[in-house]
């Protein structure tokens, strides 16, 4: 009877242990202007079969539309989109139990956060509207440094209207991390700065800088999983430049659109992401497109056009593959939902899976294991 029970006991176990594994939490950054959301929010989701549960909100940050993990998942890093009092928020993590505490926020000292990066020793954010970074310090518990430093750029471009001034949309560390690369939509650059992390001043300088074609708008990047090469989407023409990697240096092998010739309508390009495996890159437009483009990647990393898919909504801005790569979301910053579709990994293409996540203003997805 003992043994009976034993048995029982370590097979229940064993089954919690793999629901588990398929549950993983997924963190939404929104805009809560004008008060269709209350802030970040945390499911779980099943990548057996794409189910979902509501667990938990934090409402702590006005306009929480660009979330970081730390590498560890202890904390989450936000952005505050508020018009008069921009700040990067940090928050502590529970995984287990989808919770987020709230530790404190700092200012930017420049206007529009809209993108933030973070290691063990920093965080960085992307100021749109201020076309700088500004830099902060992390404390063990997590907690942030008032503003360490701001690194302002001063360029401008040739759309008359978006590029008056320098707009940075993006920050990233390269993956040997001893960099951080910017993309700056306002000025057609990609700035890299060394990363010097000991530093307790100038903890970026600049390195090089990559022109981009004049009005095409650079908007994110994306490295490739084994680091040798990396995907730039630019917003104004929805094309994306391929670049092989090394060392600080981004060096041009391909141009490639991903919208139909002779598109009539306005493309506004948004996010791109390559496949857990590498193998595709996807690319969102939004406008009159509100498609998400799927892309082969070829051995020498040039691009091969697969498949063009609706979004089935308005303004993705932001999509997330899940870690096992089975699924692939697509926030909508205009239609209030997140649409799931399947892919297939061998050949990259979309399906729609019915399901959706009803959210005001979903603009940031971001995966966690439960672990």
């Amino acid at each position: 009877m003992k043994k009976i029970l034993s048995l029982l006991l370590f097979a229940l176990f064993m089954l919690q242990g793999f629901a588990q594994k398929k549950d993983y939490n997924l963190i939404i950054g929104t805009y809560t202007s004008p008060g269709k959301s209350e802030g970040i929010y945390v499911y779980t989701f099943n990548v057996g079969n794409a189910d979902f549960t509501y667990k938990s909100v934090a409402k702590n940050l006005s306009n929480p539309s660009y979330l970081a993990l730390s590498n560890n998942a202890k904390f989450l890093y936000s952005v505050a989109e508020a018009p008069d009092n921009s700040a990067v928020g940090s928050f502590q993590f529970d995984k287990a139990n989808g919770e987020l505490n709230f530790i404190n926020k700092q200012s930017t000292g420049s206007p529009g956060p809209c993108f933030v990066a973070v290691d063990g020793k920093h965080a960085f954010s992307a100021n749109y509207g201020g076309g700088s970074i500004s830099v902060f310090g992390i404390e063990e518990s997590g907690s942030l440094s008032p503003l360490k430093q701001l690194v302002q750029h001063t360029g401008k471009s040739i759309d008359p209207n978006r590029q008056k001034s320098a707009h940075a949309h993006q920050v990233q560390f390269t993956p040997d991390g001893k960099y951080l690369v910017c993309t700056d939509l306002g000025e057609d650059q990609v700035y890299i700065y060394n990363y010097n992390a000991d530093a307790t001043e100038n903890v970026l300088t600049l390195k090089n800088i990559f022109k981009t074609t004049p009005g095409s708008g650079p908007r994110h990047l994306a490295f490739s999983p084994n680091g040798k090469f990396a995907y730039l989407a630019h917003e104004f023409n929805g094309s994306i430049t391929a670049f092989a990697y090394h060392n600080g240096v981004l060096n041009k092998i391909q141009e490639i659109n991903t919208v139909e010739n002779g598109f009539p309508g306005k493309i506004d390009g948004a996010d791109i992401h390559l496949s857990p495996d590498g193998k595709f890159v996807y690319e969102t437009n939004r406008g009159d497109a509100n498609a998400i483009s799927t892309l082969a990647v070829q051995p020498d990393g040039k691009l091969s056009f697969v498949a063009r898919t609706s979004t089935l909504g308005k303004g993705p801005r932001n999509f997330a593959i899940d870690p096992t790569g089975q699924y692939l979301l697509v926030a909508h910053q205009y239609t209030d939902d997140i649409v799931i579709f399947k892919r297939n990994k061998k050949t990259g293409t979309l399906k729609d899976t019915g399901k959706r996540i009803k959210l005001g203003s979903p603009v940031c997805l971001a995966f966690v294991s439960r672990k």
